[in-house]
């Protein structure tokens, strides 16, 4: 029954990310960061992209962790997830996304959020590409009772028509963190 938590947020969140109509973009030159960020996030969520997630691997830093921790954990987060997704006038992209996945301790995690790359196309290819930036979520851990948590994270990523390979690095202190999150996204339509 402690998943229910976990959907709970997770759908409430998604509500709040939904366009309200009659909600007015603003022009790029009289916008506020804060005002484009959430004009950015209508664009977004108004994408006709869909994405699928696909949770590939979580890696403990072994320089970081001593053995008998790491031999206890799951590093294969079986799990799934979707979200809508927009390369901008600049060629950047932008995410709205849901995720939920086995964590360490093969328990379920839910992760709600919007990711950002700068993009750059090697050798100016319309097929190739790599970018860096940040992913900004909420999260919810089996350990802490499902609390929501914020989550602003690194993210990196290379792609390659409509797939993606992306990934988060997780900082923390000796045990605890210093994780490397990958997962493929494939870009529906």
């Amino acid at each position: 029954m402690r998943r229910k938590p976990a959907l709970k947020i997770t759908f409430i969140f998604l509500f709040l990310l939904m366009p309200m109509p009659g909600l007015a973009m603003e022009t790029a030159e009289n916008a506020s960061w804060w005002n484009r960020f959430k004009n950015r996030v209508v664009q977004t969520w108004n994408s006709p992209t869909y994405d699928l997630y696909m949770p590939l691997y979580t890696w403990h830093n072994r320089y970081t962790y001593d053995k008998d921790k790491t031999d206890k954990y799951h590093e294969n987060p079986w799990g799934i997830g979707v979200g809508r997704s927009m390369f901008d006038e600049d060629g950047d992209w932008h995410a709205l996304y849901a995720m939920g996945f086995q964590d360490s301790y093969n328990m379920f995690e839910p992760i709600v959020g919007y990711g950002f790359q700068k993009i750059w196309r090697p050798g100016k290819s319309e097929n190739w590409r790599v970018g860096g930036g940040f992913t900004a979520g909420i999260t919810a851990r089996q350990q802490y009772n499902y609390i929501p948590m914020p989550l602003p994270l690194p993210m990196f990523g290379v792609g390659y028509k409509q797939a993606a390979l992306q990934a988060v690095y997780i900082p923390g202190t000796k045990n605890n963190g210093n994780v490397l999150f990958c997962w493929l996204r494939w870009q529906v339509n």
